[in-house]
């Protein structure tokens, strides 16, 4: 118990000299991904449109993307300019069901594949949740959108009360 109690305070009053000798050494450099030219609204961004640029971690947000990995391939919600930091919110999947659009529904369970068209009520990208109106009934469904004006509707459970509304 006394051997338990010693390493404890031990352990705590280490910690401050640790944590100034990291402070000692001197903190790297952050390394963060910063557009090499002005990105427009709405461009899907590649690696090409990327680069690296060091700097003092303290004066950097919270949050500043820090890997081209989590940039490639998505879609600018503002104007990104040349050197400044980019945050996760600047960006998005790219669009591939837009606000009122006709979206093909895909309601899957086992032994059926069951296919209707509806009205999207909301744009989102790939794996993201839209509301799909049915133009027969007037309901409205959450899908999941899995390609370019295709979405699939929910829980297989729950796949075939939705497609008997669509009949209604």
């Amino acid at each position: 118990m006394i051997v338990r109690a010693l390493a404890v305070a031990l352990a705590v009053l280490a910690l401050p000299l640790f944590a100034n000798m990291a402070l000692a050494d001197g903190a790297a450099d952050l390394r963060i991904v910063v557009p090499s030219h002005s990105i427009a609204r709405g461009v899907t961004i590649s690696d090409s449109d990327l680069s690296y640029k060091t700097v003092d971690p303290s004066s950097v947000q919270a949050g500043i993307v820090t890997s081209m990995n989590d940039l490639d391939g998505m879609q600018a919600r503002r104007t990104l300019r040349a050197g400044e930091p980019v945050r996760p919110d600047d960006v998005r999947k790219p669009i591939l069901v837009t606000k009122g659009s006709t979206v093909t529904m895909n309601f899957a369970a086992p032994g059926i594949t069951l296919v209707a068209t509806g009205k999207a009520m909301s744009e989102g990208g790939m794996g993201e949740t839209v509301t799909v109106l049915n133009p027969v009934s007037y309901r409205q469904i959450s899908c999941t959108v899995t390609g370019a004006g295709t979405v699939s509707a929910g829980d297989t459970s729950t796949a075939i009360t939705q497609v008997a509304s669509l009949q209604k």
